[in-house]
């Protein structure tokens, strides 16, 4: 993630294309007040904390007469409004979003720099959240490592990040189109999260946590609610669907926020050092690119990094060869083909590491790519050099 909101200067809707119901959905959820006004016909809404300043007059539906006249001017003063929560509400109608929030609550004093700490912890924490949210919806793991991970980055792009205030709170809005998987997985996952470390901490039993694997819960997500937690005297996660959209099926309409106290910290431990313990490694038919060389003398065995094109879920692996394998490997880059390796992907180190590798076959591939992999190897040979020396 992130792109932050400020960023992205959102145009005010068309009128004509808001739903007065969604933009009355999201003002409650921001936070802003709904006044009396006639039943069915319009209301009037007043921003959060009872300030006074802007206040909204949004029609019920649109058979409201002047229904679009009214729906324009609300529009207009929210983007005269400088309170965080109009540009928010924007947000949500410019692109249609499920909204992740956090909470965390941490102490009142601090230096500008212990802020702009707490602010980037959050940041990070929450960005680490996600990646695990994305990573249960690609495959079910106790512990992913590099897995998937071109993937989750790549999902991330798309989504928008707002404000960090000391640290405090956090809204990230995650495109329906592009991401309602993974915030329906979250949701299910962090549940599966708080019962199993309800059931350690009054059995001190990991079993739930096993079995919260099937529900999206890891070694990513534990670790990401330690590092929100750490620090914190307690931490809430709220998930809200995009009101033009509605729940996806099996969802709760409005999910129960989520809460974790720094009493979870041990059982949040405990679980993901098993995560990683338990995953095993697998065995792997990986094709791939050379893409670095080494081995400590002329002769011998060696070791060569491979961009992987297919057969495993990772972008690069670091394979060990005899001296027979790691001369084709050689012969095979200089004619820019890729090879083929039989293995075991270790889980030790994030699965970046095939043992027990052999069978090391080039891949015939068509012109054009072998064109573009010849002239990759011409852009790095100083990489090459290492082949027959250390680093």
């Amino acid at each position: 993630m992130y792109r932050p909101t400020e960023d992205h200067p959102f145009p005010v809707p068309d009128p004509d294309r808001v739903d007065p119901a969604v933009l009355g959905a999201l003002l409650a959820r921001h936070g802003w007040r709904r006044r009396g006004s006639p039943q069915g016909r319009y209301a009037r809404w007043t921003p959060p904390g009872g300030t006074g300043g802007t206040s909204l007059l949004v029609p019920e539906s649109a058979d409201y007469p002047d229904s679009a006249d009214l729906v324009g001017e609300a529009l207009a003063a929210l983007a005269r409004t400088a309170a965080p929560s109009a540009r928010e509400v924007l947000v949500g109608l410019a692109l249609p979003s499920d909204e992740v929030h956090w909470e965390r609550d941490v102490p009142d004093e601090g230096s500008g720099a212990t802020l702009w700490t707490a602010q980037e912890r959050l940041r990070a924490a929450a960005r680490s959240l996600l990646v695990a949210g994305a990573l249960g919806t690609y495959a079910r793991a106790g512990y992913h490592g590099a897995r998937h991970k071109r993937q989750a980055e790549a999902f991330l792009d798309q989504v928008l990040v707002g404000p960090a205030p000391a640290g405090r709170r956090l809204t990230a809005y995650v495109p329906v189109g592009a991401g309602r998987g993974t915030v329906a997985g979250l949701q299910r996952a962090l549940h599966a999260a708080r019962d199993a470390t309800d059931y350690q901490r009054a059995t001190g039993g990991l079993e739930a946590y096993e079995a919260a694997v099937e529900l999206g819960v890891c070694h990513e997500l534990t670790e990401a609610l330690i590092s929100l937690v750490r620090g914190a005297e307690g931490v809430r996660i709220t998930l809200a669907w995009s009101p033009a959209e509605g729940p996806p099926p099996g969802c709760p309409a409005r999910p129960e926020p989520v809460e974790f106290t720094p009493g979870d910290l041990p059982a949040l431990q405990q679980a993901a050092q098993r995560y990683v313990r338990d995953e095993p490694s697998l065995a792997v038919r990986v094709t791939g690119t050379v893409v670095r060389m080494r081995r400590e003398r002329p002769d011998g065995p060696g070791a060569v990094r491979l961009r992987v094109l297919a057969g495993a879920d990772v972008a690069q692996v670091r394979v060990a060869l005899d001296e027979e394998d790691y001369r084709i490997a050689g012969h095979a880059h200089l004619l820019g083909l890729p090879v083929r390796v039989t293995g075991q992907l270790e889980s030790r180190g994030g699965f970046r590491r095939i043992t027990g590798a052999g069978g090391v076959t080039p891949v015939r591939v068509d012109e054009g790519e072998r064109d573009r992999l010849l002239k990759s190897l011409q852009e790095n040979l100083d990489h090459f050099e290492e082949a027959c020396g250390g680093e």
